[in-house]
């Protein structure tokens, strides 16, 4: 059965709703309330619909230990060298922020809600009555998780970075089988930054018509192109990274966007969703006014009664208010009852 559209706060996501627009602030407070509440100020600025928070502590997450197993290996990671431990804890939102920053998410009109990363955050959560809840990727697999969350009866977003389509099966069907009934899959990427080519936004059509569900887009690529052309493609929901300055650094700073970049991905994603459309052939009311820049044929030399038409005193020109050129061949040679001056649109009535 596929699923209707569904509400976060309040807000309608889904076909024939403006993209559901997410600003994730993650770890880009850098360790200020301060600064996390100049975040959600420059989100709501920027016409964000959403502001997203990270509930986790370093040790909810991880244990204190810097052996290799637990130091980030990939050279190519802002994080690289660092201890899942430090990491976690320079990143995490302390759980005494989160009630502030919520209640100025809300009084700026924005719905705002949380990834839980274990059980305790999402008892804290739920305590915070927050209207939805998020599965963060590499959370994805842990399905012990997704049905504590799932039996909140919230709405439930789930990312799929690095997930096969078994492990999105096994997620979804989760999900729904803790009670679940208002689903979002987002299409993800789980490099930071991601390229635009790594971000296969040609998957958001399948993972709706495999799941039946709403499906999005959390991007980490550097632009706003992905979160565009996943649009077009159906996607109802974007999650985007946002930061007051890369120059300021934080965990995330690198592939987030500054708050007129953020401004510009609300209106370029609303731009393609209001692009899309209805299939439309013929012109449209709004180009009816246009249809005179088209040509027609005209009398381009006075032409006397009884005289008939030749190359030489039609031709097919601009504008439109003569007859259509594809009756050009039909009239050459036509005799005209009547005076004609040049200028004059050819009509049918002019014709013997």
């Amino acid at each position: 059965m596929t699923q209707k559209g569904i509400r976060i706060g309040g807000v309608p996501v889904g076909a024939g709703h403006p993209p559901f627009v997410i600003a994730e602030l993650s770890g880009n407070h850098n360790g200020s309330l301060d600064r996390a509440i100049k975040l959600v100020e420059a989100a709501a600025d920027a016409g964000a619909h959403a502001v997203k928070l990270q509930t986790y502590t370093a040790d909810t997450l991880t244990i204190d230990v810097n052996s290799a197993d637990f130091l980030v290996a990939s050279k190519d990671s802002p994080w690289a060298g660092r201890s899942l431990h430090e990491l976690y804890r320079q990143a995490h939102t302390p759980w005494e922020w989160h009630d502030p920053i919520m209640r100025r998410a809300r009084e700026l009109g924005m719905v705002v809600f949380s990834s839980p990363f274990d059980e305790t955050a999402v008892d804290f959560l739920a305590n915070l009555d927050v209207p939805a809840y998020k599965i963060a990727s590499f959370e994805n697999v842990h399905l012990p998780l997704i049905r504590k969350v799932s039996a909140q009866g919230k709405p439930v977003i789930i990312s799929t970075g690095l997930a096969s389509i078994g492990e999105i099966d096994e997620a979804v069907t989760a999900a729904r089988g803790a009670g679940c009934g208002e689903l979002v899959l987002l299409k993800c990427t789980s490099t930071y930054p991601a390229s635009p080519e790594n971000s296969n936004v040609a998957t958001v059509p399948l993972l709706r018509e495999i799941f039946k569900c709403e499906v999005g887009l959390s991007d980490h690529t550097m632009g706003i192109g992905a979160a565009v052309a996943a649009i077009a493609l159906g996607a109802t929901v974007i999650e985007k990274h946002i930061t007051l300055a890369r120059a300021d650094g934080g965990v995330d700073a690198s592939f987030s966007l500054e708050p007129h970049e953020f401004r510009a991905l609300v209106t370029e994603t609303r731009c393609a969703y209001d692009a899309i459309g209805k299939v439309q052939l013929g012109p449209t009311e709004a180009e009816q006014g246009s249809l005179v820049f088209r040509r027609s044929i005209y009398i381009v030399r006075d032409v006397a009664a009884g005289e008939k038409l030749s190359a030489d005193n039609i031709r097919i020109i601009r504008p439109g208010y003569g007859i259509a050129p594809k009756y050009y061949d039909r009239i050459i040679g036509a005799t005209v009852r009547r005076d004609v001056k040049q200028g004059t649109p050819v009509a049918w009535d002019i014709l013997v």
